[in-house]
């Protein structure tokens, strides 16, 4: 996937377009046709489908015919994408999503065929050890070695493995990886990052170099990525899955540094903000839900300026604190561009995405959220996918 990037006097030159001064103090700028474009198709959405193109959904079945509900969903609401799992919250001896090679690149066809572009995001949660979707059993590969192990090897060895991988997402359609994971190995008690060896060390700059390595190599199989979990998890000692997780005390600011070192660089494709919670950087809400955090840290702060995606909004750190309605209007107003409900953690949990996209749709009625945040989120995420 090559990424192309041109200045804006380029851009009249690729239109045929000039630059003619009227005098000293006034230019114009011609409008480029793919601006138009842009703008159009933005206009073009209903309602509905702004809301919904800001959501990325898991849902049950191994297949997407077109009479499906999350094939209805994403015709209707023109989701921005869906989160694949192979393990079956309601029944472990079924497969939720994975059983196989065939049968995953046949769903992945179906899913494509149910959206507006074919550019539907299709998810997986694929970083290698511990954290690997496509297993062995299923006919894949599934022995990726985790971060902690990676670091040993030569560098060659290492952009080999995640050739590997990435040629074996794009093979069965999957076209977006939620990982590299870069966050800091600094608390040996750490048991969802530094005890599963999910991170690539302790030091930023070795970090940023391995998950460079991970994000090209993906990218050179038309394999979008995320950067995860800002502002960082490494220190923490809870785990976010189960409930509330404060890192107030353990959390270090060097944490950050893998995300500012790579923010202003055109390799990140998106960025995924954790649930926890650190007073030193936002004293009320916890960083998939807070202004501060992501549109005052990660946006305007480190000039990041593509899709922010949270992390599950399942997991027992929101869905035990915070009810629906409240998660949905924190985090769109704190700059998160996707919301993720894997309907995965919690058979309890699990929602409708018309429940979703409808209350969505109140809060902007009541004024609780602005329609421009939601337009500003469609704009970066047609941007990412103009990538694929």
């Amino acid at each position: 996937m090559k990424m192309k990037h041109f200045s804006l006097l380029t851009l009249f030159f690729l239109a045929g377009c000039s630059l003619n001064a009227v005098d000293d103090k006034e230019v114009k700028y011609p409008i480029v046709e793919q601006q138009i474009e842009e703008v159009s198709f933005e206009a073009s959405r209903t309602l509905d489908e702004k809301i919904g193109s800001m959501l990325m959904v898991g849902f049950m079945g191994t297949s997407a015919p077109k009479n499906s509900q999350i094939c209805r969903d994403i015709a209707k609401y023109d989701l921005a994408g869906v989160i694949l799992f192979d393990m079956n919250p309601v029944n472990h001896k079924q497969a939720k999503n994975i059983s196989g090679k065939w049968q995953l690149t046949k769903l992945t066809q179906e899913l494509q065929a149910c959206s507006k572009d074919g550019k539907l995001l299709i998810s997986v949660d694929q970083e290698g050890g511990k954290v690997q979707r496509l297993k062995s059993k299923y006919g894949f590969y599934g022995k990726f070695p985790k971060a902690s192990d990676v670091i040993k090897l030569s560098d060659a060895r290492v952009k080999q493995h995640y050739e590997q991988m990435g040629a074996e997402l794009a093979s069965v359609g999957i076209n977006y990886n939620l990982a590299p994971d870069v966050d800091l190995a600094i608390n040996k008690r750490n048991h969802v990052i530094y005890k599963l060896g999910r991170s690539f060390g302790s030091d930023p700059k070795q970090v940023v170099k391995y998950a460079s390595i991970f994000m090209d190599a993906m990218h050179d199989n038309g394999v979008l990525t995320s950067l995860k979990h800002f502002p960082g998890h490494g220190s923490s000692l809870g785990d976010t899955h189960k409930g509330f997780v404060d890192v107030t005390n353990l959390w270090k600011e060097v944490e950050l540094e893998p995300y500012r070192l790579l923010a202003q660089t055109q390799t990140i494709d998106t960025v995924m903000v954790a649930h926890v919670f650190n007073k030193k950087l936002d004293a009320k809400y916890p960083a998939t839900l807070s202004n501060k955090i992501i549109n005052g840290k990660l946006r305007s702060e480190f000039g990041f300026n593509g899709v922010v995606i949270t992390d599950d909004l399942q997991m027992g750190a929101i869905n035990k604190k915070y009810g629906l309605k409240n998660t949905l209007k924190l985090a769109i107003n704190a700059g998160n561009d996707i919301l993720l409900f894997g309907n995965q953690l919690s058979v309890k949990s699990m929602v409708k995405t018309s429940t979703l996209v409808n209350n969505i749709k109140t809060l902007i009625k009541s004024g609780e959220i602005n329609l421009n945040d939601i337009e500003a989120s469609n704009v970066r995420l047609d941007t990412l996918k103009s990538k694929l």
